[in-house]
């Protein structure tokens, strides 16, 4: 090997093994046994889903931790992460799959309350970049629970407010946004998010994404007539914005909190170039002769707009060899290198049982890197 070589390992989690923060250490580990001449620099990355916080935390960010709501009202801590004025909010801190009680799925009334509550302490913390990350929702409230949190009002015929989550939008007799938090006018809310859905219909937040919440059929078409309501009665609140945000892409982000954030002026942005601008991948890859991405899974999904997608592409438009690491690879070499990696190693190479790769991910690991440190050849890239 000629001369001391950078290598830059900027990995998403092995979801259900390892957070981005573990597989960073466990890869760096695994090479510094092999080759201790290598310069390491750890980046965990994440798309916007859950991990994002973590992985702003890991990139320098003070973690900052709030009470909220959760999805069904009892209160949950959740963190937020902050430098400077620029904060990174996970919605999935407040109002995600995780924070249900195990076992228990409440497609209608699972509400996105505590993810404005999330938003009001960034704000309160003296943010004026707001990096919104979403995915992993258990919510398909349109984001009412977030606006009103706000300080938006929801009500039904008798003038009360409406019941949490969804379902509670079949009600809805009147919408009034003149009360939300007046800071929001001068933020800059960027939501990351690759949902492309719009709020309702065939390819909407209820039939696509209701069903992984718990919803039945007749619950999909519940919400998306409570959805469809919701957008109506916004129209006579805001105008024609309303229906205009309704129909378009990624309104159906996060269970149609896009749609919510669309109509606090939210800009959308593609997850992965959103946080590699906030982690500040760009000087990194600079100071990186080889690239390290990865996640648990390597399949047809990571190409649309996860993490490793993303790595590689910017990786490979800065001219750097990209390698990946992953619990399973589903990918041929031919779709690798169109996606930019020039090859991908497994922990199912070192260890076929799937169960021990899961149990095990850790150690077996480090074994991965150990052989992507002998792959490395005089040009400082794998063979």
């Amino acid at each position: 090997m000629d001369g001391t070589r950078g290598v830059l390992v900027a990995a998403d989690k092995f979801k259900g093994s390892l957070t981005a923060v573990e597989v960073a250490r466990r890869v760096t580990a695994g090479l510094r046994r092999v080759r201790p001449d290598l310069v390491v620099e750890a980046l965990p990355v994440a798309d916007g889903g859950d991990g994002t916080v973590a992985a702003a935390v890991a990139a320098g960010f003070a973690r900052r931790t709030v009470r909220v709501a959760g999805p069904l009202g009892d209160e949950v801590t959740a963190a937020f992460a902050l430098r400077g004025s620029t904060a990174v909010v996970e919605m999935a801190e407040a109002s995600g799959l995780q924070r249900l009680p195990e076992g228990v799925l409440a497609p209608l009334t699972a509400s996105t309350h505590g993810s404005g509550e999330l938003l009001r302490a960034a704000l309160d913390a003296g943010a004026r970049t707001i990096v919104f990350g979403v995915g992993g929702s258990a919510t398909t409230d349109g984001g009412a629970g977030m606006l009103s949190a706000l300080g938006a009002r929801f009500l039904d015929a008798a003038g009360e407010p409406v019941a949490p989550g969804g379902g509670g939008l079949a009600a809805l007799a009147s919408a009034d946004l003149s009360g939300l938090d007046a800071r929001l006018s001068s933020v800059e809310l960027v939501l990351a998010s690759d949902v492309d859905n719009p709020l309702t219909g065939p390819k909407g937040a209820p039939a696509v994404y209701g069903p992984q919440k718990g919803a039945s059929p007749e619950d999909v078409a519940r919400l998306d007539a409570a959805l469809a309501r919701f957008a109506e009665v916004l129209g006579t609140a805001v105008g024609p914005r309303a229906a205009e945000y309704a129909a378009s892409p990624g309104a159906g982000a996060a269970g149609g909190l896009g749609y919510g954030a669309m109509l606090l002026g939210a800009r959308f942005r593609p997850g992965i170039e959103v946080m590699l601008d906030v982690l500040g991948f760009a000087p990194a890859l600079d100071r990186a002769d080889l690239v390290i991405t990865g996640e648990g899974s390597l399949d047809a999904q990571t190409l649309h707009g996860k993490a490793p997608a993303g790595v590689a592409a910017a990786a490979r438009a800065a001219g750097k060899e990209v390698v990946a690491v992953c619990g399973r690879l589903a990918l041929t070499p031919e779709v690798l290198a169109g996606a930019g990696i020039a090859r991908a190693y497994a922990l199912t190479d070192v260890e076929p049982d799937v169960a021990r790769c899961i149990a095990e991910a850790g150690p077996l690991l480090e074994r991965v890197a150990e052989r992507i440190a002998r792959d490395l050849d005089g040009a400082g890239g794998p063979r």
